[in-house]
């Protein structure tokens, strides 16, 4: 294992991100999206293990803060120390080990690229279309969301002094969500269907793999055609499941 000093990895870090962020690095063309690829070299595990343990540490830190918040009444800031401990905690195993990720920026070699990784245009186009497409209706749900919940609300924690991020993080968005959550599980419902579009721009998606290539090799129709409910009845299960669980999480207690 080749080891370096704190200011080699810092020079070698830098040079990286300035040939990822620095043109050229992302092209975009009939050929589809060619960008920057990762390399995760020797000693990448442990880079990975310390991000997974600054994880579990925020979460541990938010649970703590919150239990302390409920017992005392004090707040207990998390947004920097949970900022800190995924930054510090990944960056410090990248300094003790020697800079083990590094990216391979695309170049341009004749009439095609070399190095980097490559997103087909297909699945391009299909993900600027639906991305955009479901975004305005996502971003409808949550206006109608944050207008209805009443203005005296907004007064009130003004009239109490509290910061407007605060009223809005605090106030606003809990009472929104519950008018936000019913009519954002149908968007998101709506998008797992409206994937199969995908078969319009000849994406491999999975009615063209199902109904597609493998009903032309086995031209048993009925199975395959119920398989391919079964499969898109069990995402649509499993979302609604998801959505319906945090809408009760979320949802007013009656007594």
């Amino acid at each position: 294992m080749q080891h370096f000093g704190v200011p080699e990895v810092v020079a070698q870090w830098w040079r990286s991100l300035a040939e990822w962020v620095g043109p050229p690095a992302v092209y975009l063309n009939n050929r589809g999206l060619i960008m920057p690829r990762m390399i995760f070299d020797e000693g990448s595990q442990v880079v990975a293990a310390a991000l997974v343990l600054a994880i579990l540490a925020v979460i541990g830190l938010r649970a703590w803060a919150r239990r302390r918040q409920e017992a005392t009444g004090a707040r207990v800031p998390v947004l920097w120390p949970s900022l800190a401990l995924l930054v510090g905690v990944p960056l410090l195993a990248i300094l003790a080990i020697g800079s083990p990720v590094s990216f391979e920026t695309p170049e341009l070699r004749g009439f095609n690229f070399v190095g980097g990784t490559r997103v087909i245009p297909e699945f391009t186009a299909l993900l600027v279309a639906l991305t955009t497409y479901t975004a305005a209706f996502i971003a409808e749900v949550v206006r109608a969301g944050v207008l209805a919940v009443p203005k005296g609300q907004t007064e009130a924690a003004m009239a109490l002094g509290l910061r407007r991020r605060t009223t809005l993080r605090l106030i606003v968005v809990p009472q929104a969500l519950r008018v936000i959550i019913p009519p954002l599980t149908n968007q998101y419902l709506n998008l797992t269907k409206n994937s199969t579009l995908a078969v319009a721009i000849g994406y491999p998606d999975l009615v063209a793999v199902f109904a597609g290539t493998t009903l032309n090799q086995t031209h048993q129709a009925i199975e395959i055609i119920a398989v391919t409910m079964a499969v898109y009845l069990t995402i649509s299960s499993v979302t609604s499941l998801a959505m319906n669980l945090y809408n009760a999480r979320m949802r007013l207690s009656e007594r």
